[in-house]
């Protein structure tokens, strides 16, 4: 039997094997252009389709899937959810081989289990370009429900290599399109100017909920979707998986309740509720009334954008957005959970399971009837009358209690840098942490403390952890949590799988790549013929949080030109800059250092370099210090330290081969308004300089500068 796949075959076949149902499916992974609204993009698709196409079985079967890739670099397929051997899970280089240019790869196991699941790429930042799709279980019996599903995903028109790159050097690009950069000029008009000292005081960039600018948010790879085969009065099941690479969505149904009845697959007691937040990578399945006239709304959680899904017969007359953030007011709350030095305040509250969304201080819907500062409890309704889901609210309708053995409990706390966009598990990266040895038999136990400012949903592979949320033997079973800033969760899983490495990791792609996870290893597991050289495929694996991004800029004024270039990765950074004068009166210089990171937050770099300058100019002077100064004549040896000081003002402290001493202090970017940004520079040898750029795109601005020794100039800075 075929189905007819875009401009490719999608090729699906079944035959008995010893009385078990063996479904076949083919998958051709192609680079597809895909068009929207007249923008188009290379994009890794299935088939041609974004997202991929639907696979399904029903349990019991066994699963045989061929993956044929067409693309000139190699890929790979986890399967999201999944209970399946080992060697079948499809993270490249840890459990499964990649699947190498233009081969075939055969998956094959048992389907034994049911519910809503989906699958994607593990492999560098395929995912975020399309590749992902639907992976249904069906139970033996016939469901009492229609279905359909609901399949989200996020989409931006920058290749995605570019977004990573330009977290890692702050980029608040992002924010200007969004309208949420927080600068001063706003923070005056509308009354949070000590609020945003205050931030930056504690060296706290503007505040967002999500990190990424996207153009478009998609449900089944369109912006809204029209299903007429429904009709009033029925119920419908819908599958909701949330196949973003870093996007939250707010689900809700104007006019009606959502009855969850699954979460991560599994079933849970029936619970209605207003709306419900699907965390990156969960999967809900929620029963909803179809009425004469409805919609079905996924809202990001930066509310920039949405996907409709219109069931029945709808009047095509969309329901008003979700109102924009608060931004200040939540950037007022952050100033209160965060130390000077960059840690999480104890503000004293029991807080886990999603029960109080901090975030609801930026919710108008519920601030606008809510005393200030308040902050939703989800679960009952709000002072707005509105019922959110929380974890504490799901329960199993089996009991799930673990076997009878002794556990062991480990203690993660989920870290970060958001300035650096460094994300770890207790400080260290995936790849500066051990792997972490577990029996066959064991109970596990982990408790999640989140010490960082940014949700993390935290997936286990081939496993499912009971959710300790009060509903005792009852305890709901997931395979993905998300965990809200500074809640501390325990989760608790027995390790009932045979051998292999299992990753646990944040589902957030961009946090993932930059090293946020950790790898269960089961003790005495046999070698995996799927990877035969278990060093060096680990080295591949740890080699993603290892990586060196490039940036810098390019100044072109009418006094002459400066600029810089930085490759730095999670620890270390490389630094070449330069200013070059007209002519010899302006003179010319050059610094290079190679720097080490330290500390958690990273405010500190020690670092070694060289500098040579030359500027013509008569007599000699004397530096802040008392020594000969040589800001005009300089080839030297340095030793350093740069410290972030609060208002983000850097401090660098450094002493060459001479004995030389030099003092500096700068500024790079004071956010007047969203555009227009100030610098300045003062050092113990008095040279300095102060300027203004207008941010005219991403990576181009419009200048203006004085510099103490090159004067006066204008043009434009190129950014990278």
């Amino acid at each position: 039997m075929k189905y007819s796949v875009a401009l490719f075959a999608l090729v699906f076949s079944s035959f008995q094997l010893f009385a078990q149902k063996t479904i076949r499916y083919d998958l051709y992974v192609k680079d597809t252009t895909v068009s929207y609204t007249g923008k188009s993009k290379m994009a890794i698709a299935i088939n041609g389709q974004i997202p991929a196409p639907e696979l399904h079985f029903t349990e019991g079967d066994t699963a045989l899937i061929y993956v044929h890739n067409r693309m000139h670099h190699e890929t790979s397929i986890h399967w999201h959810g999944l209970l399946l051997p080992n060697e079948q899970d499809g993270v490249p280089y840890l459990t499964t081989a990649p699947i190498k240019s233009h081969s075939t790869h055969i998956y094959k196991f048992p389907i034994r289990q049911s519910g809503t699941y989906w699958y994607h790429s593990h492999t560098m930042l395929q995912e975020q370009s399309g590749m992902y799709g639907a992976f249904i279980i069906h139970k033996r019996e016939k469901s009492q429900y229609k279905e359909h599903t609901v399949l989200l995903s996020d989409w931006s028109d920058e290749n995605p290599h570019q977004i990573e790159r330009s977290l890692h050097y702050a980029t608040d690009w992002y924010a200007i399109k969004k309208g949420a950069s927080q600068n001063y000029g706003q923070a005056l008009r509308e009354g949070y100017f000590k609020t945003k000292l205050t931030n930056e005081w504690k060296r706290m960039h503007a505040m967002d909920v999500s990190d990424v600018y996207y153009e478009r948010f998609l449900v089944n790879g369109q912006s809204d979707q029209k299903l007429s085969q429904f009709k009033a009065g029925e119920k419908v099941r819908l599958r909701v998986i949330n196949g973003s690479a870093s996007t939250y969505f707010w689900l809700t149904y104007p006019g009606s309740k959502i009855t969850v009845v699954a979460s991560d697959g599994v079933d849970v007691e029936p619970v209605e509720v207003d709306r419900l937040i699907v965390g990156v990578s969960e999967t809900y399945d929620v029963v909803v009334t179809v009425q004469a006239s409805s919609v079905f709304m996924a809202t990001s959680e930066d509310r920039t954008g949405r996907a409709l899904l219109w069931l029945g017969k709808s009047d095509g007359k969309a329901p008003e957005p979700m109102p924009r953030l608060k931004y200040f007011e939540g950037m007022k709350m952050m100033n209160g959970m965060m130390t000077l030095g960059g840690k999480m305040n104890d503000m004293g509250m029991n807080m886990s399971l999603q029960q109080m969304d901090m975030n609801a201080v930026m919710y108008p819907e519920i601030t606008g009837a809510a005393e200030p500062g308040e902050h939703a409890v989800h679960g009952a309704a709000d002072s707005a009358g509105i019922v959110t889901l929380n974890y504490a609210m799901l329960k199993s309708p089996e009991k799930t209690t673990l076997p009878d053995v002794p556990f062991r409990t480990m203690r993660f706390e989920l870290t970060g840098n958001m300035n650096r966009y460094v994300w770890t598990v207790d400080n260290k990266t995936i790849s500066e942490s051990d792997r972490i040895l577990i029996r066959k038999g064991e109970n596990i136990r982990i408790i999640l403390v989140n010490n960082s400012m940014m949700r993390h949903p935290m997936h286990l592979h081939g496993h499912f952890f009971r959710v300790v949320n009060g509903q005792g033997e009852y305890s709901p079973l997931k395979n993905v949590l998300d965990i809200m800033p500074m809640e501390t969760d325990t989760i608790e899983f027995n390790a009932a799988e045979e051998y292999g490495d299992w990753y646990f990791h944040c589902h957030i792609l961009y946090h993932m790549m930059s090293g946020m996870g950790k790898i269960f290893t089961y003790e005495n597991s046999p070698p995996n013929p799927q990877i035969p050289d278990p060093v060096k495929a680990l080295k591949k694996v740890y080699h993603d949080d290892k990586r060196f991004y490039l940036g810098g800029e390019l100044g072109l004024e009418s006094n002459g030109s400066d600029g810089e270039l930085t490759l730095a990765n999670t620890r270390w950074m490389l630094q070449t800059e330069w200013r070059l004068g007209i002519n010899k009166q302006k003179g010319y210089e050059s610094e290079s250092h190679l720097g080490r990171y330290i500390g958690r937050n990273q405010f500190l770099v020690a670092y070694a370099g060289w500098d040579y300058r030359y500027r013509k100019s008569e007599g000699t002077e004397k530096n802040i210090f008392g020594q000969t100064n040589s800001k005009d004549h300089r080839g030297v040896i340095c030793l350093g330290l740069q410290y972030t000081l609060p208002w983000f003002i850097v401090a660098d402290l450094r002493a060459d081969h001479t004995g030389n001493m030099r003092l500096q202090v700068s500024r790079d970017d004071i956010p007047v308004t969203s555009r227009l940004r100030l610098w300045g520079m003062y050092n113990s040898d008095f040279e300095y300089a102060a300027g203004a750029r207008y941010v005219l795109t991403k990576y181009i601005s419009a200048s203006v500068h004085y510099d103490s020794d090159m004067g006066v100039g204008a043009g434009l800075v190129l950014h990278y």
